[in-house]
């Protein structure tokens, strides 16, 4: 819990910093976050302690550059290769989407089901019914759940809209045992 808040704390302020700046730190985390995903020899450089600060700094310098990233981001990660808190940068990264995700006026969430794929009617359905209820444009991504019977599990954020046969019949059964 503690991490989750200072991963929070840490997005927030370097967004701000890139609004006060022009700075697209959200552009810039997603090239960084992008290239480490595709290379486990940076992932281990960065984020094992086998490896000293300076080179972890030089390394992530020659990066940055080749990226094009803004001073700003790099000057940011270059921060938390020194305060020893690189592990965090997933965390804040996750953070910062959903903060920028919000400023632009949307949400992302899952629709959960156990078939492969759903039927685009229907997610179309579940994605505007979502956007009335919440006021704001979202983005809804398909997952298979295969613990699932039937039906559909919807999540954004912290609304989460059970239609699944499991629920009803979970509910059923404590109705009839709370009669």
């Amino acid at each position: 819990m503690k991490e989750q808040n200072v991963a929070k704390s840490y997005a927030k302020a370097l967004y701000d910093l890139g609004l006060e700046q022009k700075v697209d730190v959200a552009g810039d985390l997603t090239k960084l976050t992008e290239t480490i995903n595709q290379s486990n020899q940076l992932e281990n450089l960065l984020f094992l302690s086998v490896f000293t600060i300076e080179e972890k700094i030089d390394v992530l310098k020659k990066v940055t550059a080749k990226l094009g990233l803004s001073s700003l981001t790099t000057t940011f990660i270059q921060f938390l290769i020194d305060e020893e808190r690189i592990s965090l940068l997933p965390l804040i990264f996750k953070n910062l989407m959903v903060i920028d995700d919000h400023q632009k006026g949307f949400l992302r969430g899952t629709i959960e089901g156990n078939e492969s794929e759903i039927p685009q009617d229907v997610a179309n359905k579940l994605k505007s019914f979502i956007e009335k209820r919440i006021g704001m444009k979202t983005e809804l991504t398909y997952v298979k759940n295969e613990q699932m019977t039937a039906g559909y599990r919807v999540t954004v954020e912290d609304l989460q809209l059970d239609a699944s046969v499991d629920n009803q019949l979970n509910k059923l059964k404590e109705q009839v045992l709370n009669d």
